[in-house]
């Protein structure tokens, strides 16, 4: 497959922002990836994201190969840690967790995991993580034993935006967390986009059509979604999500 990477920069620009489907191959799901990744093949969403902060039983790997074989878009390893990584990705976000203090989730685990990225030829895409405060306590910072950045405080998240962008980094993830009660602001999103240089994602929280498309209108590039997709299963809602966050693609099909 083409480089991952360009592939997601294209897609924005042609779309007007990326939708990125959040899927954890945990055994709870196990039975339910044919019938859910047929949906995102349908939906028009542009990648899925594959990832969790736990691995429950022994068939990760596998999993992640029948996801690869049934998907009609990149894999792009979401990781939780070293041992997560195998050859079925097309691309992995190489993160730091620049928000935390934690030194195993700023550079050990990068470390661990760089000679096997190499081994396995997988494309990097060197990303900044911030976790945000969404309202509850995520899995993300119970295991990094990180505190989140207060939603209220954008000039914290905007010094570690800027962080990652001068750090050479190619993406900044805001990531309230996986069910959150409040997502990202947008407020915090277009001050961001207005000072760094380099695309936003942007998840946790994003039930709604409307939550999505009012973020990309803030300026985020891509949009996450997980959570609500898992517990409603509906095909509709993730076609609507997709319509909703491909603004310039809309507008085109509208005239």
């Amino acid at each position: 497959m083409k480089n991952i990477y360009q592939y997601l920069l294209e897609t924005c620009e042609r779309k007007g922002a990326g939708h990125i489907v959040l899927i954890d191959p945990d055994r709870k799901n196990d039975g339910s990836f044919e019938t859910y990744v047929e949906i995102v093949n349908n939906s028009g969403a542009d990648a899925i994201f594959i990832g969790g902060s736990l691995m429950m039983d022994g068939q990760f790997h596998e999993r992640v190969a029948k996801i690869k074989a049934l998907s009609n878009v990149p894999i792009i390893f979401f990781p939780g840690g070293a041992n997560q990584l195998n050859k079925h990705y097309d691309a992995i976000l190489f993160m730091s967790l620049l928000s935390g203090r934690n030194p195993q989730y700023l550079i050990g685990e990068q470390v661990v995991s760089a000679p096997i990225i190499s081994d396995l030829k997988i494309e990097t895409i060197p990303t900044g993580y911030l976790l945000l405060d969404g309202g509850v306590k995520s899995t993300v910072e119970f295991m990094s034993a990180s505190h989140p950045i207060p939603l209220n405080r954008t000039d914290i998240t905007e010094a570690h935006a800027l962080a990652a962008q001068y750090l050479g980094m190619k993406l900044v993830y805001l990531e309230a967390g996986s069910g959150a009660q409040t997502p990202v602001p947008t407020e915090t999103i277009q001050t961001l986009s207005e000072k760094v240089d380099i695309p936003l994602i942007v998840g946790g929280g994003i039930r709604t059509p409307e939550d999505a498309e009012k973020r990309v209108h803030a300026g985020a590039s891509f949009i996450v979604t997980g959570t609500v997709l898992e517990t409603s299963g509906s095909s509709s809602l993730m076609q609507e999500l997709a319509s909703a966050i491909h603004i310039k693609q809309r507008n085109k099909d509208d005239d």
